[in-house]
This record gives structure tokens, sequence and C-alpha cells, in this order.
């Protein structure tokens, strides 16, 4: 029984998911770029070191904007089963999370406006534990509202009260 417990749960987060957290991180890197800039342009630094500064800026956000969405797509997963909610997320620190169904007390589904654009929702299963709900982030839509209607109907029928 231990074994099943400690696997990985079996399910990938959606295709579209890359995408979405690259399109998320640009932003911030848009910012960046735009305070570095103003810095920059202000300091009078040589074009030597402008020129260093810019270069590990750009290579930073290469790097970051190809490795994170891959990255996240092969550690986020889920699980639901008849007796428990599984959930695997994180970056470097990694996170994976177990919930009986009798212990669930609600469901809910999120779509901001990116994940919208995407196709996308995540997943919110609220216990009574004290470490929070657990969240199953950029699933498909039609995944998401299943989830969320299979979770709403078997908690009723778990018979526990979510406590």
């Amino acid at each position: 029984m231990t074994d099943a417990l400690l696997r990985d749960p079996a399910h990938l987060v959606s295709q579209r998911a890359r995408a979405y957290w690259l399109v998320r991180a640009l932003p911030g890197w848009l910012l960046i770029g735009g305070i570095l800039t103003v810095v920059l342009v202000s300091a009078g630094w040589s074009t030597a070191v402008t020129g260093s500064v810019v270069w590990s800026a750009v290579g930073l956000a290469v790097l970051h904007l190809v490795v994170m969405p891959w990255w996240r797509f092969r550690v986020h997963r889920w699980e639901v089963t008849d007796t428990a909610v599984y959930t695997q997320s994180g970056w470097f620190d990694q996170e994976r999370r177990i919930a009986p169904i009798a212990r669930v007390q609600t469901v809910d589904i999120e779509r901001g406006p990116f994940e919208q654009l995407f196709g996308l929702a995540n997943v919110t299963v609220t216990t009574a534990s004290a470490r929070g709900p657990l969240k199953i982030h950029a699933l498909d839509r039609g995944t998401a509202e299943y989830i969320v209607a299979w979770l709403t109907e078997r908690a009723q029928t778990a018979g526990g009260d979510g406590t």
C-alpha cells in the first residue's frame, strides 16, 4: 500500500501549459528589461559594461523562458481516484500532496484571463488540512470541469464530514 502512495500522480497537466507559463513569465522579463534600460542609460557606463549587463540579462531571460515551462510541465502532475486526490507541483521546491476523498470540503474552478486565453483552468480542493487546499494548475478546461463535478459527487457519497 505504501508504494502506491509514494508513486508519481498519473496525469500531466495540459500540453498548452508550457505556452501559458512562457506567456506569463514574459511580462516580468520585459519589466526587468525596461528597468535595466533606464538604469543603464542614466548611469552613463561604458559600452563594454552596458553590453555585458544587457547580454547577461538576455541570456538569463532566454534560459528561464526556455527551461522553466519545460521543467514545470515535467513536474506538475495530478490524479483523482475513488479514494484520494494526488497533486505534485513546484519547480525547485517540489511538493507532493495526497488528500482522502472523505476529507474534501469544497472543490472550486478558477480561470484567470491568461488561462481563458489558453483554454486552461485551475482546480482547488479544500480539505480539513492545516496545510491548506490542494491545487491542480493548468488543466484543460473540460478536464477541470469534469474533475470538479466528479469530486463534488464523490465527496458527497464518501460519507465523511470533511474533517
